[in-house]
């Protein structure tokens, strides 16, 4: 299973925008600590419905505690950032990798990109500045789902006539 860390998120709606997606992917998530908002935020809780409680979240009290967890469960760090090395398109994603996305108002501290496995970037137009960070993670999450041909298999929706 792939897992999408929320490195110390700050924008509510985004964290429960990203948490709805996780869900509906089966992909896991792991906040981070500390978090700039409470999970009872409304905003939150609005961004990511009644999915929220259809996701599987673990809550780390910063990053060390994350990172030791992780690596005593043999996961790869993916850094997704605005100048990571390889774009998210040309890396080899392998199963139980873990992206992690930075802060929306400062992204990730050193130690973090020091940390980190491999760092992926969305390629972009020139002269544009960065994704939501909501936006950049689907994008992430589905490559990394279309390698290891991880999408569900069950069945949805009703078939057209």
């Amino acid at each position: 299973m792939l897992r999408l860390a929320l490195y110390q998120p700050d924008i509510p709606q985004n964290a429960g925008t990203m948490i709805r997606m996780a869900a509906c992917l089966g992909v896991a998530i792991d906040i981070v600590e500390p978090a700039a908002f409470d999970v009872s935020d409304r905003n939150f809780r609005r961004s990511g419905m009644d999915y929220i409680e259809r996701a599987a979240i673990a809550r780390h009290d910063s990053f060390t505690a994350f990172d030791i967890w992780r690596r005593g469960a043999g996961h790869r760090l993916i850094l997704a950032e605005t100048d990571g090395l390889t774009p998210h398109t040309a890396f080899a994603f392998r199963p139980g990798d873990i992206v992690m996305v930075g802060r929306e108002s400062a992204g990730v501290l050193p130690e973090v990109y020091a940390a980190a496995d491999a760092s992926v970037h969305v390629p972009m137009r020139a002269g544009l500045r960065s994704l939501n960070v909501a936006i950049a993670a689907a994008m992430i999450m589905g490559e990394a789902l279309r390698q290891l041909d991880g999408y569900s298999k069950e069945p949805q929706g009703t078939p057209l006539p």
